[in-house]
């Protein structure tokens, strides 16, 4: 069968794009033919100064590339062709093997004379193709990108079942040419899967038996046998893999892919460990159906041509850890019923001890550590021993919940997990990566069918001497995590010298010095204090719900350490506050003693902080601004909150000395005062992270080209420099008049009597949404809609402030909020939650 190009127009698909190209046979037809026609995508705006050749796996087309050719960029030439036996190209007498197709696309850009930069994009067995070729024209390579494919399969792992199924003798012609089954079922896999017309298209070159052979063939071309005819050239690639080292390289992947699944993602990344990479979470086997693709694509090409130069390290951050020969208690915590110290000087040489044993184990510099321990001494120690050796940290707490904990840990791919039992037991459960170390006892039958290869107290014992020196400057220090209560939690890079940019910031805005002593109520912030030099004490609650703070536990672990400084979230604060009826006179005087109490993570009622202020007298209480990706950004005391007086939205303070805040105003302006903008808060500072993990494209949408990340808050500045925050880019509400933020609305409906907690949300199409508030209440409500007298009153306030008056108010018995801070509102499940109630549907769960 001739090629010949597509008899209809497809979605995405443009007509003018589509050439008929003839390129040498040799002998290789079966026909004895000495030309083969290839259907070939080709689109270029203006003069090419770039290629962009893509090449489809199975079962596609070049149509997979339809939203790649139609966002091209001016002077680029986008170049997909189907390949031999697949999609409009000639169909031969016989397979086409490995080898083979190779040199096919070397033929094809000698006939189209391509003599320009090129960057390859390749899916599936484009894959190995498209390297193949690019190994050949090292010199002429701009770049690789690669989506869900392989050229190696990974050590101590079974091939894709799918594949092994298929190629069972009597299923292999039946699902991949007899049938259309091969290919309708690839389309499934996406979810939601493609709508008809664009899987019609798919389909559309493979409608009969005989245009299904190249499916089949491409299927058996998969060399999982040593003797396998394409096994020595698939070998070949992955050898001549170093070859790119230097060539920048991107990977896309659909992490829900049952065939080519995260072992080959992190095979790619082994290989070329340069590589930027984007996992999308949602996403199967078709990434570039169920994914921004071809945005990503275009973003990359974009950026290869202003890559910054590294950054020069800065001399003074050569350590995270300051002096700590201190006699005194660095790190306490309550374990067995008992008050446990260690003395600065006694953590550093654990520290020491840990940190050789850790590389007589194998771990090496830039490995990720992956730490499951409870806050306290173990903990600590571990990280600060990872940073000894240039190690990253990766910080994944149990206050995430379950989900994210999972999420996090396949983001960060650790190389090793170091982990209570329950953590490697979970661990194991969940199919996590990485070598396993057990921090606690644990039987050898156990740690066996766990795969735990050592201890805690083993790798301790082997790592007597001094501390060790780390070749990197600057390396990777952790990876720590968003809570996951404004979206899917998001792998946050920090380097050395960042962190220390942090500690020093924090240190300078609080006169921090090593003669305090702090009590961390929100957990990770302990690891702060040997940072600063200081001691520090996680206090005895249950760290997934900082609410369960008491205001006892509380004063005991500041009694314990003589405390001077407090870090707790807005809910550990409250039920503090709702429990000091309890206190006895020693634990009064031990929160008297306190000099500062900070308070962050979500908005805190001014009312909060001033019940706060009359329990810890001796204390400056402030509220610090900031997110993971830049903390802090900005601060404010309560004696400023009460001096500014009640605005529309959270007043968080004026930005710190060495950090820069702007606002990216909104496209339909909602001003509250002449000159005062209201959009996105955008943020700059030398504490600011590195980049996410494995979010490549998220990470461009983000940041700025100047280096301003997006923090995705909204808000505006007022006349006198202070930042007020308004809610959150993804919940505005986007009403007929304009977009309205939420936290206004919420912090003036929360002070009528009876309202617990508000969120405002919208409901109804994007640009004439109507408000909606959801209430909790301080006594339980059982329906859903609020009384008529309460929503008179709440419509009332609103009125009286010039805020949007909501369309309906409804309660709820909870409000659904993140597990780390058990403060912020879960605004887009909510807003889900009140269309369904106000179309009319019952018994709707929250």
């Amino acid at each position: 069968m001739k090629a010949q190009l597509p008899p209809e127009t497809f979605p995405g698909y443009d007509p003018t794009w589509s050439r008929l190209v003839k390129i040498p046979a040799g002998d290789q037809t079966g026909d004895g033919s000495e030309t083969i026609t290839l259907h070939v995508l080709d689109h270029c705006i203006g003069p090419a100064e770039l290629t962009l050749l893509c090449v489809h796996g199975n079962p596609s087309w070049s149509y997979l590339w339809r939203n790649v050719i139609a966002q091209a960029r001016p002077g680029v030439r986008v170049v997909a062709l189907d390949q031999v036996n697949m999609g409009w190209s000639d169909r031969i007498d016989r397979p086409r093997i490995l080898t083979e197709r190779i040199g096919d696309l070397d033929a094809l850009t000698d006939v189209l004379a391509i003599d320009t930069p090129v960057v390859t994009l390749a899916h599936d067995w484009g894959g190995p193709i498209s390297l193949g070729w690019a190994q050949s024209h090292v010199s002429q390579l701009a770049g690789v990108i690669l989506t869900n494919t392989s050229v190696h399969q990974p050590p101590n792992a079974a091939a894709p079942r799918l594949i092994t199924v298929i190629r069972t003798p009597g299923l292999l012609g039946a699902m991949t040419q007899r049938t259309p089954a091969f290919i309708r079922g690839g389309l499934r896999l996406s979810s939601p899967e493609p709508p008809s017309e664009v899987r019609h298209a798919f389909l559309a070159p493979y409608l009969t038996p005989a245009r299904r052979a190249g499916i089949r063939d491409f299927v058996e071309d998969i060399p999982l046998e040593p003797d396998h005819v394409s096994f020595a050239a698939l070998q070949q690639v992955e050898a001549r893999m170093p070859e790119l080292a230097h060539v920048p390289a991107l990977l896309l992947w659909g992490t829900k892919d049952p065939v080519f699944n995260e072992l080959y993602l992190r095979d790619l990344e082994e290989r070329l460990p340069h590589a930027d990479v984007h996992r999308f979470t949602s996403a199967s086997h078709f990434v570039s159906e169920d994914a921004p693709v071809a945005e990503a694509v275009w973003a990359w090409i974009e950026s290869l041509q202003d890559r910054p130069e590294k950054a020069p390290i800065a001399p003074s951050v050569a350590t995270l850890v300051p002096d700590l020969s201190s006699s005194g208690p660095l790190v306490t915590e309550w374990s067995d019923g008992a008050w446990k110290s260690i003395a600065g000087r006694d953590f550093l040489d654990r520290v020491y001890r840990i940190a050789r044993g850790l590389v007589i184990a194998g771990i090496r510099p830039g490995d990720r550590i992956a730490t499951m321990i409870p806050p306290g001494i173990d903990l600590t120690a571990v990280v600060y021993a990872c940073w000894q050796i240039g190690t990253a940290a990766v910080l994944i707490d149990s206050g995430l919940g379950v989900r994210n904990m999972h999420r996090a840990a396949r983001a960060a791919d650790p190389h090793w997990l170091i982990g209570i039992p329950p953590a490697m037991v979970a661990s194991k459960a969940l199919g996590w990566n990485g070598k396993r170390i057990v921090a606690g006892e644990m039987d050898s039958r156990l740690r066996s069918a766990l795969g735990v290869s050592l201890s805690l107290r083993e790798v301790e014992l082997t790592g007597e001497g001094g501390p060790l020196a780390v070749e990197d400057e600057d390396p990777l220090a952790a990876i720590l995590f968003t809570s996951g209560s404004t979206g899917p939690s998001k792998g946050v890079r920090y380097r050395r010298s960042q962190l220390a940019a942090q500690r020093d910031i924090i240190a300078e805005l609080y006169q921090i010095t090593p003669s305090d002593r702090l009590v961390a109520a929100f957990a990770p912030f302990a690891l702060y204090g040997p940072a600063m030099g200081l001691g520090s004490v996680v206090p005895q609650m249950d760290v997934t719900k900082p609410g369960s703070l008491t205001a006892s536990a509380l004063a005991d672990a500041a009694g314990q350490i003589d405390a001077t400084i407090v870090f707790a979230s807005p809910s550990a604060l409250k039920n503090v506050v709702a429990t000091a009826d309890s206190l006895t006179g020693t634990q009064k005087r031990a929160l008297e003693r306190l000099r500062l109490v900070m308070s962050a993570g979500a908005p805190i009622a001014q009312e909060l902080l001033s019940s706060v202020a009359t329990l810890c007298l001796g204390a400056a209480v402030h509220s610090p601004y900031g997110m993971t990706e830049v903390l802090p950004v900005a601060d404010i005391s309560l004696a400023e909150r009460v001096g500014r007086g009640p605005g529309p939205g959270a007043c968080v303070g004026r930005p710190l000395a060495g950090v820069d805040v702007r606002i990216d105003p909104f496209k339909a302006q909602t001003g509250y005062s002449a000159g005062e903008a209201q959009g996105e808060v955008l943020v700059r500072a030398a504490h600011q992270k590195q980049a996410y993990q494995r979010l490549w494209w998220t990470e461009q949408q983000t940041r700025t080209a100047d280096g301003w990340h997006r923090t995705g808050d909204t808000g505006w500045v007022d006349r006198e420099g202070y930042l007020w925050i308004t809610g959150r880019m993804h919940h505005v509400i986007s009403t007929a008049d304009g977009p309205v933020t939420p936290i206004p609305i919420e912090h003036v409906v929360e002070q009528v009597p009876g309202v617990e907690r508000a969120a405002a949300v919208g409901v109804g199409p994007a640009d004439v949404q109507v408000v909606v508030v959801v209430l909790e209440l301080t006594e339980r409500s059982r329906t859903s809609r609020a009384a008529t007298e309460l929503t008179k009153v709440v419509r009332t306030a609103l009125r009286e402030a010039s805020l949007a008056e909501p369309a309906a108010v409804l309660t709820v018995t909870d409000l659904p909020v993140d597990k780390r801070h058990n403060s912020k509102v879960d605004r887009s499940r909510v807003g889900v939650w009140a269309g369904k109630v106000l179309a009319g549907k019952t018994r709707v769960r929250l």
